[in-house]
């Protein structure tokens, strides 16, 4: 299993140098930052690349809904994307963590199903051979809300990454081994956190009510997981400790 710290914690560089470990750039998942802030976080994006041997990308999420009814917010969300695949061809990043977008509540789930196929469909052929959309969970209540999703649109190029953490929120239906059950054979990626089975808190991986090391050994052990924790050191000490890494 090969780990990767997201930017998002205070101590990622550092902790991935000491151990390591891969990173997951989050300087862009604020859309901004690919055009007029780019130079704001060039001096981080050069401290982060200097840091690490391998990475993935996480690209913009706020505000884009790929599963929207009006075209074109479909269109914004098509810019962006394609924006980060030039960014990760740039970077020589192969795995790209997106958003499905599913905002309860707003969406009927036939319809956010019927046209996130058409989007994905479409858009993953825009995908260089060699390089992966992982499609991440948020407020969707059940995994097959992304597995269907990455079944029906059948490439290599898209597949899911499973976060635990938004799995065990007040939204999720499913307590999170069935989500790794149900996920598993369309796993690429996984973002780890823990919290108090409500809000979607980010905490250590020791802090919160989900049994870390139980998940953990459920999951393939071909895919690739992120911590994403606001500070990085205390978890990766914790999976050493447990022989993770």
């Amino acid at each position: 299993m090969d780990f990767y710290l997201s930017t998002i914690g205070a101590d990622a560089c550092e902790t991935a140098r000491e151990f390591g470990l891969g990173l997951e750039l989050a300087q862009f998942c604020t859309a901004e930052n690919l055009d007029r802030r780019w130079e704001a976080v060039q001096p981080e994006l050069r401290r982060c690349l200097a840091s690490a041997g391998r990475f993935t990308l996480h690209a913009p999420f706020n505000e884009l809904t790929p599963a929207a009814i009006d075209p074109l917010v479909r269109e914004v969300a098509d810019k962006r994307y394609r924006q980060a695949l030039a960014l990760a061809a740039r970077l020589r990043v192969r795995k790209i963590v997106v958003h499905a977008g599913y905002t309860p509540l707003i969406y009927h789930p036939v319809w956010f199903y019927d046209r996130s196929v058409e989007f994905w469909g479409r858009f993953v052929e825009a995908v260089p051979d060699g390089t992966v959309l992982c499609l991440e969970n948020v407020m969707e209540p059940r995994a097959d809300f992304i597995t269907d999703i990455v079944r029906a649109v059948g490439s290599a190029k898209l597949r899911m990454c499973l976060d635990v953490g938004h799995a065990n929120c007040r939204v999720s239906e499913e307590p999170v081994a069935r989500w790794i059950e149900k996920s598993a054979p369309y796993l690429a990626h996984v973002h780890l956190h823990n919290n108090d089975a409500d809000a979607d808190l980010h905490r250590p991986l020791t802090e919160g009510t989900l049994d870390m090391a139980a998940l953990l050994r459920q999951l393939p052990a071909d895919v690739s997981c992120a911590l994403e924790v606001p500070r990085c050191r205390e978890s990766v000490l914790w999976l050493k400790q447990q022989d993770f890494l």
